[in-house]
């Protein structure tokens, strides 16, 4: 139980319309890996080929060292979860779950072992003689995770599986989705276009656009030195800011609003593109703005705030005009519309990109 997925090159078009342009890439052994991207980005569609639903129009899936292009998705041994759940409602959750051993042909107390035992995996042991009707939308998850894993597929493939739940229940749900995982070890292909949920989950994510994955690896990675702007807006939250980027005696300083600037201590600008001077935009995320106390940096107004507990999220608008959102940890008083504050960043912690948007200098980000 459990393979490799290897994926070479692959092609998906609707006629003229190319949705994935040779895409590669490997998915370990045991592996929970996400795709994640917006609605439109080949996420599920990409899925879907790996389920053997769609057809693929070039290039190639193997589990472990078999292609399987041509295999049958009845015989690739795979386990499936709907967004939808797609639990028989006839069925009691006990019947459910032994529905694809049955199929298998399986005797009647090895089912029953079986069964048993993911009912305890899963939790449910308690609702394995109810309807579908008399379950939550939690709990009715539960019974679709277990009946898509205890066929012991080599790969669990899951379709947005915690969109239909509410937010608390999500948390819940995905918690306990990572935990029967890692029990089980099974190869799983994650979709959601919630980054919360992958950043949650995921061993590895690959962020998609267009068909194409722009960044591929762990949450801290992806998080920390997003490969491109639409990585660093679409992972966490992030401002957007333009600045210039000199180089100097050997080091590089990113100049900011208003005369602001900040060495930056791990630039990497490609030779091709070195210069003296360039147009550079900066991703600072808001808990890399610093308040500063000399009043130096960069001027901005507080427009409004959000207590959050042990944080305060502020929303500023500074002095080019630009809307901003920064993150401090909670004080007594909180700070008052139209108050006027100054703001510097940590430098080891901001990306910087071309002008563009498409390259970071900061760090190693790579693909």
């Amino acid at each position: 139980m459990s393979v490799t997925i290897s994926i070479q090159d692959l092609v998906k078009k609707y006629g003229e319309t190319v949705v994935i342009p040779e895409l590669s890439v490997e998915i370990q052994k045991g592996e929970f890996f996400t795709l994640l991207g917006p609605s439109g980005c080949g996420k599920t569609t990409l899925l879907r080929m790996i389920a053997g639903f769609n057809s693929i129009e070039g290039g190639s899936i193997s589990f472990n060292d078999k292609v399987i292009n041509n295999v049958e998705p009845g015989k690739r041994n795979i386990g499936m979860v709907f967004q939808s759940y797609a639990i028989f409602p006839h069925l009691t959750v006990k019947g459910n779950i032994a529905f694809g051993l049955q199929n298998r042909k399986m005797s009647k107390p090895e089912i029953a072992e079986k069964v048993k035992d993911i009912l305890k995996v899963v939790q449910i042991e308690q609702f394995q003689d109810r309807m579908p009707k008399n379950l939550s939308g939690g709990q009715q998850q539960r019974v679709a995770l277990a009946r898509a894993i205890v066929i012991r597929p080599d790969v669990l493939l899951m379709d947005e599986p915690l969109s239909n739940l509410d937010a608390k229940l999500r948390i819940d749900m995905r918690n306990a989705i990572k935990e029967i995982q890692r029990e089980v070890g099974i190869t799983t292909v994650y979709v959601t276009h919630d980054q919360e949920e992958a950043m949650a989950v995921s061993d590895r994510i690959a962020v998609m656009k267009s068909g194409i994955i722009q960044h591929l690896g762990t949450p801290q990675e992806i998080y920390q030195r997003p490969a491109n702007v639409f990585v660093a807006t679409f992972i966490g939250r992030t401002n957007i800011v333009d600045a210039t980027l000199k180089h100097e005696q050997g080091q590089y300083t990113l100049q900011l609003e208003q005369g602001y600037q900040e060495i930056i201590p791990n630039v990497r600008v490609p030779k091709a593109e070195a210069k003296s001077s360039l147009a550079v935009k900066v991703s600072i995320r808001p808990e890399e703005f610093i308040m500063s106390e000399d009043q130096t940096g960069i001027q901005a107004t507080i427009v409004h705030s959000v207590f959050l507990g042990q944080h305060t999220q502020y929303f500023v608008d500074l002095a080019s005009g630009q809307r901003a959102e920064i993150t401090q940890e909670s004080q007594t008083q909180l700070l008052s519309p139209g108050q006027t504050i100054y703001l510097k960043v940590k430098p080891d912690k901001i990306n910087v990109y071309d002008a563009k948007g498409e390259l970071n200098y900061t760090g190693s980000a790579q693909l």
